[in-house]
C-alpha cells in the first residue's frame, strides 16, 4: 500500500511529508490557538535546529530545538491533565523542544526560550506547549556568551 503524503509550502520550500508525521496540537500553540496541525522539519541533517511548521499556514514555522544539547539540567513539569491529553504512558514516548530566537542581523544573540515548552508524544503524534513557572530555571538560555 502507497504511503499518504502531503505536499506543502513552507519557510524552507516546498516540502512532502507523510500523514503519519502529521502532529496535532488540540489547543494550538501559545499565540496560535487556532493553528493545529504541524510538522517538525529537519533544517540539515545534522543541525541542532529544526522547523516546527503550520501546515494551515504557510508563513508560520518556529524555530526550534532540544535544549538538552544545550542544557543537561533542564526540566519540564506536566500536571496529570497535560499528561491525558498527550496519552502519555512512558516518558520514552515524549521529546522536549524549546522555541529558539535569532535576532535579524545578531545571530550572537541567539537564546531558547525555556518558558514555553513544546512537549510532543511521537507514538500518539500530539503536541502541547507547556509554560513552565520555575525560578530556579533561567527563562531563557543565550547561546553565545556576551
Amino acid at each position: 500500500m502507497a504511503e499518504k503524503t502531503i505536499e506543502f509550502e513552507t519557510r524552507l520550500g516546498p516540502r512532502k511529508i507523510s500523514f503519519e508525521h502529521v502532529l496535532r496540537f488540540p489547543k494550538g500553540l501559545i499565540g496560535y490557538a487556532d493553528k493545529r496541525d504541524f510538522a517538525l522539519l529537519h533544517i540539515h541533517e545534522n543541525a541542532p535546529f529544526m522547523v516546527l511548521q503550520s501546515l494551515e499556514d504557510p508563513g508560520l514555522g518556529l524555530m526550534v530545538a532540544d535544549p538538552y544539547s544545550f542544557v543537561q539540567d533542564y526540566s519540564v513539569r506536566l500536571n496529570d491533565a497535560e499528561q491525558n491529553m498527550l496519552h502519555i504512558t512512558r516518558p520514552e514516548q515524549i521529546s522536549v523542544l524549546v522555541t529558539v530566537s535569532i535576532p535579524p542581523g545578531h545571530p550572537e544573540d541567539t537564546c531558547l526560550n525555556m518558558v514555553g515548552p513544546v512537549i510532543i508524544n511521537h507514538e500518539a503524534r500530539l503536541g502541547l506547549q507547556v509554560p513552565q513557572s520555575n525560578p530556579e530555571q533561567p527563562a531563557k538560555v543565550f547561546m553565545h556568551k556576551k
